[in-house]
Parts: C-alpha cells; sequence; structure tokens
C-alpha cells in the first residue's frame, strides 16, 4: 500500500496522507479521503447541480478502482452521485419534515435562493459510479458475487472507509452515502452504501457491491434497492428484545429487515 503525498497547491494546508493506493495485478485501488468542503467550492457546487448538498458534503473524496492498460475505471464521487438525485419534484417525500428541512437550508448559501428547485430533499440516488469502459462496457449478467470467496479468512492488504456525503434531515433521520472497499491478494470487494432513515416515514437502502476477481480480469457490479415503511421496521425491532435506537442506525441490521425492490447485476472481463 503506498499513501499519496499532500499536494502543495491543495486548499487544505496541513492535511496529509489525503490519497491511499494500491496496485494488484495491473488494477490500481485507489481513495481519496478530505474535510468538508468550505463555502466556495459549495458554492459552485450548488449552482451546478441546481439543487441545495447536504449539509455535510465531502466534494473532494472518491473512490475508484482502475485497469490503466485498457483504459477502464470506475470511480465513486459525491457530485455525480448527487447528480443522480431526482431534481424534479416528483420522488420528493411529500411529508412535514420537508418544509422544516427547507427552512434549514434557506439561508445557508445566497445562491441557493438563486438555483434551489423542487428536488428529492433525502438525496436518494441510485448512483452506480462513473465508468470509463472504452471497449469493455458492463453487460447485464445472471452471475452472483461468490460470496464463498469473501467469506474466506484471506489477510487484508488494503481496506479504507470514505464518506461522500451526510445529512441529519432537520433533525429528523438521517441520510448517508459512503464507500467501504477490501482488498485481499487475489480478489476485491467495493461496497457504496446510500442509507437513509426519516424518523416515522420509512428506510431506504441502496447498495452497489463492486466484485474484481484480479487473476481473471472479471468485474461483477451488483445494485440492489430497499425500502421499508418506519412503522413496519420499529416493530419487527422491538420484538427482537434488543437496542432499537442503535439498531436503527445500523444499516447493516436494518438491511435484513427491508424487502428488496430491484436488483441488477453486470459484468465485464478485461481480457
Amino acid at each position: 500500500m503506498a499513501n499519496g503525498r499532500q499536494d502543495p497547491n491543495s486548499q487544505y494546508p496541513g492535511v496529509s496522507n489525503t490519497e491511499n493506493s494500491i496496485t494488484r495485478n495491473g488494477f490500481r485501488i485507489s481513495t481519496v479521503k478530505l474535510p468538508i468542503l468550505k463555502a466556495e467550492p459549495i458554492d459552485q457546487m450548488v449552482a451546478k447541480l441546481g439543487i441545495a448538498v447536504p449539509e455535510m458534503i465531502f466534494g473532494d473524496n472518491s473512490v475508484s478502482i482502475a485497469y490503466p492498460s485498457k483504459g477502464w475505471s470506475i470511480k465513486f464521487n459525491a457530485f455525480d452521485a448527487l447528480d443522480r438525485v431526482d431534481k424534479t419534484g416528483e420522488k420528493m417525500l411529500q411529508v412535514a419534515y420537508s418544509r422544516e428541512w427547507q427552512s434549514t437550508r434557506q439561508d445557508q448559501h445566497e445562491s441557493i435562493n438563486r438555483v434551489i428547485k423542487p428536488f428529492d430533499w433525502s438525496y436518494s440516488t441510485d448512483y452506480k459510479g462513473t465508468v470509463q469502459a472504452g471497449d469493455y462496457p458492463f453487460q447485464p449478467s445472471a452471475r452472483s458475487i461468490p460470496l464463498e470467496l469473501l467469506k474466506r479468512p484471506d489477510p487484508i492488504l488494503f481496506f479504507d472507509e470514505v464518506v461522500l456525503y451526510e445529512d441529519e434531515m432537520a433533525d429528523n433521520g438521517i441520510t448517508m452515502l459512503s464507500c467501504k472497499i477490501r482488498v485481499m491478494a487475489e480478489r476485491l470487494l467495493l461496497l457504496v452504501r446510500f442509507f437513509m432513515r426519516l424518523d416515522g416515514v420509512m428506510f431506504r437502502l441502496r447498495d452497489t457491491r463492486v466484485y474484481v476477481e484480479f487473476n481473471t480480469g472479471e468485474i461483477i457490479r451488483e445494485y440492489t434497492a430497499k425500502q421499508e415503511q418506519y412503522e413496519t421496521v420499529r416493530e419487527t425491532l422491538s420484538a427482537t428484545q434488543k437496542d432499537i435506537h442503535a439498531l436503527m442506525r445500523d444499516p447493516n441490521a436494518i438491511s435484513e429487515l427491508l424487502p428488496t425492490l430491484e436488483r441488477t447485476v453486470e459484468y465485464v472481463k478485461l481480457s
């Protein structure tokens, strides 16, 4: 594993080790973690997106998997994820909290009042990554990620967690997009998870998993969308006699309780 060096032109003086990377069999895996965006970059992002951004926006963070010899890569970043948020207002959660949320945003940035329009203020995104495919595009597949290989106790050569954005929805829940990647000697798994809990309304989970087998150059991308009413989940958790409040903040625990609404699998072999 190689740690990145500080950019002398960085807007974050004193911040070091902003990029971590590892290379395996021609694949270069890298993560970038920097502080929350400052006011000027936020205003620029708002102007480009046409919507207000989450209260915690890590616009310079990213996770990428690249195979340079084939000109192939997949990258996850906050801007492209937010650009997939519904901007028509058709999928906006029409609940009492929405006015409360908007009132918390009106005075944050002058540019918001000029460009803001109705949009899904839960920041729900179906973002599956920004792909540079060249001659190797993903194709629909009936394959599944080989969980039995991932359960093996292989040494982890590289691990990182990267948050792209987070919002507490006017103290009425949480919405978050984060990435978690682990690299073993022969394979890797990247999980990009959108998690939303809107108190009294619903839970929503959207997972993108990217699996890479280094020796064969095979890549599987799996996308799953889940959702359930808040009270249904709360009642199920109540029966467990465990710490309900802690479980409601745990996406792994919640995932098991949400029915699947959509699942797609894609595959590409870089050979």
